[in-house]
């Protein structure tokens, strides 16, 4: 008999309190389990249990045995239900959300990628720019700017960007490009809406060096909610956007659009961060499903290989 049919042996007899009802859960009849815990004693060299027709009783040595085996029993259960859940953690599903920008531009391509790799892994995009609980939202992943609010919650910077002033170049062809922040006065502006419905017409510099921030009102040409709808309009020559540098990376690139007042730190909010970083973020558990940690790894190497 092995150890752990021993130590298996010996609990389920703890379990029963009795040597009978024991023997007839593992298959053994009342003289041969007898004769088993006999010889368990014998070579432990302790008795383990004080015995009477009607119940049994641990002995100090016994409590001690049984502990032990109950811990590695349970140590044993556990190791064999990951092994196990290995190739079932290869299948299943993934519910991502992203912001519409960083989703199409970015995540998009990652994912069509990452499936296929691993094709019986489904995989769900979702473009949303409020997602915010993400228990309430049934998403397995968020991605996003800036932090939740949340101890339940793991936060991972997936890449640092900055926001910026975009515009196109038609539009400055045709109305100029404004020099300091408070000449956006004179321009047509594009304003975000917040999940709350507010317009985040205040716009904060700092320039490079200055001690102190300034805001700007803006009173906007064109306002949405959706960061996708003011890039376009950007794009479309309709005005100056504050964006995420990482949205527009690829349209600067294409010469489509042009930052302006680049000595200056530009935000949302009057936060001495001048930094907007994307983070990914998810339920903090005590053991991932193996398609997430499979997942992350590829999305952090991927961003990895990045330049903003």
């Amino acid at each position: 008999m092995t150890k752990f049919a021993e130590m298996k042996m010996f609990a389920t007899i703890v379990k029963h309190n009795g040597l009978a009802a024991a023997g007839r859960e593992i298959g053994l009849s009342p003289a041969a389990i007898t004769a088993k815990l006999k010889k368990l004693e014998e070579k432990l060299g302790v008795k383990l249990l004080n015995r009477s027709t009607r119940h049994v009783a641990l002995t100090e040595a016994g409590e001690l045995y049984y502990k032990a085996s109950m811990n590695i029993l349970s140590d044993i259960d556990e190791i064999e239900n990951l092994v196990k859940s290995q190739s079932k953690d290869l299948k299943g599903s993934i519910k991502i959300s992203a912001p519409k920008d960083v989703g199409k531009h970015y995540i998009l391509p990652i994912i069509n990628e990452f499936s296929c790799i691993y094709p019986e892994i489904k995989l769900y995009l979702y473009l949303n720019d409020k997602v915010t609980n993400i228990q309430e939202s049934g998403m397995d992943i968020i991605i996003r700017y800036g932090e939740l609010d949340d101890c339940n919650l793991i936060s991972r910077r997936l890449a640092v960007s900055k926001r910026v002033l975009c515009v196109s170049p038609e539009y400055i062809a045709k109305n100029g490009e404004p020099l300091t922040p408070q000449e956006l006065i004179n321009h047509q502006c594009l304003v975000m809406i917040n999940h709350n419905h507010k317009e985040l017409s205040t716009w904060y510099f700092q320039k490079k060096g200055a001690p102190k921030k300034e805001s700007i009102s803006i009173e906007p040409a064109k306002l949405s909610d959706d960061g996708e709808i003011i890039r376009l309009w950007a794009l479309e020559g309709m005005g100056i956007a504050l964006k995420s540098f990482i949205d527009i990376k690829q349209d600067i690139h294409r010469g489509k659009l042009t930052t302006v007042l680049n000595n200056y730190m530009i935000n949302f909010n009057a936060s001495s961060e001048d930094a907007v970083n994307l983070n990914v973020v998810y339920l903090s558990k005590k053991f991932q499903p193996k398609r997430f940690e499979l997942f992350l790894s590829f999305l952090f190497e991927k961003f990895d290989t990045f330049t903003y």
